[in-house]
């Protein structure tokens, strides 16, 4: 097969590619064009230009230009040589080096005064070396006759281009779906996706592992679409119930659960790089963002169709009748990391744009298109005109904000209109003008002792208590000082919440109208190429974008047309990447092992067929995940146990095939989830709203160059809210949470990491959250059990959701003696470390 032999080549490749992606010059024009240029433009030297370039140009490039640019055809820094006119209007990775219509928008002109590029690096040349080298472009480059030497690099292409043959790779054709094959254990399937994995079993002489117990069922149900355990009572009731479709019921009602939006809305969360702060220095929180964590978690517990979910993500507010839901999705615009005080602004803006590019094409289409931001990709048949053309549907947005709040607020946050009285607004305009004519009065007192730099540090709200607790005790009183915090405080609660509006996060844009887009030269924001126009990846044989203006006049419909695309059922790539995605996240890996590259790089897929007939599937079933949840789960597949097999293992040791069910360890989320549910302490009820702050160990806190800044303090009822819900500030993760392996929030996480460490064991069994959890767990047990044996045997069964074998509960009564006796541990204690060490067995935390 073509895709099998690509990818095996590009695997090789792989590795490296990262590497020479900035290196390798693809925007060099071929020499035969170069010299049709040079052929059209030249003009007979005269004898002054000659002597201007031996006498002032020459001895400039000879003493700081050659060493890098004339001497080595193979060692040309950016492929650029200055050793002909030829070569100089060729240029190097950068395009041509002058624009003899506009010189000074030429590069060579910019680079030599420092602007953008900075040539040479040794140091900027003289200002009359500057102006000499400026003439010489103006002149058009002449050289002086036999001055010339031919160095220009052959220029070649080694990267895949988009024709018929890169068109058949397999993930850039329309899912085909097939019959299910025929099996010979007939009996053994239970739908279609059976006959597909049985299929390729038996094309190897290999049979399923053994159907897994009700019990390690139900555990794998509750984990795989709530993220919980199933309490004891549950599991028995499980076990118990003798109606055949017992399992298929089980499976209904746990979709029906609101706690498998929390479960299946955290995936959706990796993959969009969710996160509550802003990274960089400061780090300050996202205003409202919670509401979009809010919005995917109602959107998986409603089984909203995916193509609408993407659609409300991507142009919400675009769509025919927006809604708050379609605004409040919109904020996946703003989830990622933003620099409030970039050295360079442009290149600040067109990083967040890549940052978009890459999560969208990534998450919703299993490409990697941002590869072709400096260069065409060098694995993948996308052209670098492909990526800009993409940039453009989402270049006139604007960006989060400029440096202050008062900046976001302006950029990223409106305010829905609510029900409200008009004596209701005129009481909140009142109080909002109270609070800010006191606190001026206050500030008022301190501003002329402020030093210059303290003036300019003021204008952000971050740096204001610091700069005026500076006074406490000179001009200003700690009276005075409280009362400013405090009024301060009361005035931002009243801006964020007027009377009957919400606030939300969301994208705007600069107005209907958008300029036009240009190729950035070698990911250079400031070096504009040639124009581009909105269009989709040419590689997938795309139809032309119909952009439509909304009506409401406030955007240009380029997201729209995007989404619409995306979301289109004839799109080769949407469905198959989604589906493949649930299907990772239920069997531990995707049939595409590579979820979010389809591409030549990509693993390839183990069934195709049945990739192929799960997107259709998909499709037909009008983009229902739940409906793809039940087909999964229902399947023999699926209900495998994960008994080792020798044989099976020589032959597959992968376990590409599905021989078996993988053993799977528990997320970083379910993990603290699931201590706080086996000790009673869950708040599991309470949903939605801003995020929770747990209490952070002071060690941690130490990291910070101000420690507990932007950590706030919540109640004890709140800190024992579902993990979902915790507060993910960027530069201050929850030990618990990131010690085992929770989502990189600086980018699309399709994976997450599972590593074993010793920092892992270490918090386990260390932490004053699991000992503090234990106590608890101990103390729950001991309420309702008096006899040790008994509460042995309840603490395994709470963590194991199995019933304990006479065995393990005699372990259990030998390990609480052991530490009375040779530990002088109390009985109290000594059942506290049993519980301490219930909670670290790896049953506790793997999945049969």
């Amino acid at each position: 097969m073509l895709h099998d032999f690509v990818s095996e080549r590009w695997q090789l490749i792989r590795r490296f590619a990262w590497c020479v992606c900035y290196v390798l010059a693809t925007f060099c024009c071929s020499s035969a064009t170069v010299r049709a240029v040079v052929a059209q433009e030249d003009e007979s030297v005269s004898e002054a230009n000659a002597a201007f370039y031996r006498d002032q140009v020459k001895p400039i490039l000879k003493q700081h230009c050659f060493e890098c640019h004339a001497n080595d055809p193979e060692q040309l820094r950016g492929s650029f040589a200055l050793t002909s006119r030829a070569a100089i209007i060729q240029g190097g990775d950068s395009g041509s080096a002058v624009d003899f219509e506009n010189p000074q928008e030429s590069v060579l002109v910019q680079a030599i005064n420092y602007d953008t590029y900075e040539m040479p690096p040794s140091g900027k040349l003289d200002q009359a070396d500057i102006d000499v080298l400026t003439k010489w472009v103006e002149k058009k480059l002449p050289f002086a006759p036999g001055e010339e030497k031919e160095l220009l690099p052959e220029s070649h292409s080694t990267v895949p281009q988009v024709d018929a043959e890169s068109k058949r790779w397999w993930a850039f054709q329309s899912p085909q779906r097939s019959t299910p094959p025929a099996v010979e254990m007939k009996q053994w399937p239970r739908n279609e996706i059976d006959h597909f994995v049985l299929a390729n079993l038996e094309s190897v002489s290999l049979q399923p592992a053994p159907p897994a117990t009700k019990q390690q069922l139900i555990r794998r149900a509750y984990y795989d679409l709530t993220g919980l355990p199933p309490t004891p009572a549950q599991v028995e009731a499980f076990v118990a119930d003798a109606d055949p479709k017992a399992y298929e019921n089980l499976i209904d009602e746990l979709l029906a659960s609101p706690h498998y939006g929390e479960k299946w809305g955290r995936h959706w969360l990796d993959l969009v790089r969710y996160a509550e702060s802003n990274s960089f220095e400061r780090d300050g929180t996202k205003p409202f963002v919670w509401r979009y964590r809010d919005y995917v978690i109602r959107a998986f517990n409603e089984d909203k169709p995916y193509d609408q979910f993407l659609i409300e993500q991507l142009a919400g507010d675009e769509i025919e009748n927006p809604t708050t839901e379609s605004i409040v999705a919109t904020g996946y615009y703003r989830l990622g990391q933003w620099d409030d005080e970039p050295v360079d602004p442009l290149q600040a803006k067109y990083d967040d744009l890549d940052d978009i590019v890459a999560t969208t094409t990534q998450t919703m289409l299993g490409l990697t298109v941002n590869c072709a931001r400096c260069h065409d990709h060098k694995i993948d048949p996308i052209p670098q005109k492909d990526y800009y053309r993409l940039v453009s549907f989402f270049e006139n947005m604007r960006r989060y904000g400029v440096r202050s709040e008062e900046s976001v607020a302006a950029a990223s946050i409106r305010s829905l209109p609510g029900a409200a009285s008009e004596a209701q607004k005129k009481r909140h305009q009142g109080s909002v003008a109270k609070l800010e004519k006191r606190i001026g009065e206050i500030e008022a007192i301190v501003k002329p002792d402020f030093q210059p730099v303290e003036h300019e540090d003021f204008q952000y709200e971050m740096n204001r208590f610091r700069i005026l607790k500076k006074r406490v005790g000179g001009l200003l009183k700690q009276k005075q000082f409280n009362e400013y915090k405090r009024k301060t405080a009361e005035l931002a609660k009243l801006k964020a919440a007027p009377p009957g509006s919400i606030q939300v996060l969301c994208v705007k844009e600069d107005g209907p109208d958008v300029p036009e887009s240009f190729v950035r030269i070698r990911g250079n924001a400031a070096v504009k190429g040639d124009p581009v126009q909105p269009a989709f990846v040419s590689v997938l044989s795309p139809p032309a974008p119909v952009v439509t203006k909304p009506s409401h006049g406030q955007t240009s419909g380029r997201r729209l047309a995007l989404a619409n695309w995306i979301a289109d059922p004839k799109n080769p790539m949407t469905a198959r990447v989604m589906v493949n995605r649930i299907w990772q996240y239920h069997f531990g890996r995707g049939i595409v092992r590579s979820t979010s590259d389809f591409g030549f790089q990509g693993t390839p897929p183990t069934h195709p067929e049945l990739l192929d007939w799960l997107a259709s599937e998909f499709v037909r079933q009008r983009w229902s995940m739940k409906s793809m949840h039940r087909l999964i789960m229902t399947s023999n597949a699926y209900r495998m146990s994960s008994q080792f097999n020798e044989a099976a293992y020589q032959i597959d040791p992968a376990n590409d095939r599905f021989w078996r069910f993988d053993l799977r360890r528990l997320t970083a989320e379910e993990i603290r989830d699931s201590i706080l549910a086996v000790n009673g302490r869950l708040n599991s009820q309470k949903m939605f709203g801003p995020s929770v702050f747990t209490i952070q160990p002071a060690e941690v806190l130490a990291g910070q160059s101000v420690p507990g800044k932007g950590w706030g303090n919540s109640s004890e009822e709140d800190r024992r809210r579902r993990s979902i819900y915790v507060h993910i500030k960027r530069s201050l993760g929850v030990p618990i949470l990131s010690t085992n392996d929770s989502a990189d929030t600086d980018n699309t996480c399709p994976v997450r990491f599972i590593t074993t460490q010793p920092t892992q064991a270490l918090g386990m069994m260390n932490s004053q959250f699991t000992n503090d959890q234990a106590k608890l767990l101990a103390s729950d047990v001991s309420k309702s059990h008096d006899e040790l044996k008994e509460k042995v045997a309840e603490v395994l069964f709470r963590v194991t959701q199995r019933q304990p074998s006479a065995e393990e509960v005699a372990r259990g009564e030998q390990l609480i003696s052991s530490l009375i006796e040779t530990e002088s541990q109390s009985a109290d204690q000594a059942f506290e470390y049993f519980c301490l060490m219930a909670i670290n067995l790896n049953e506790f935390v793997y999945i049969d």
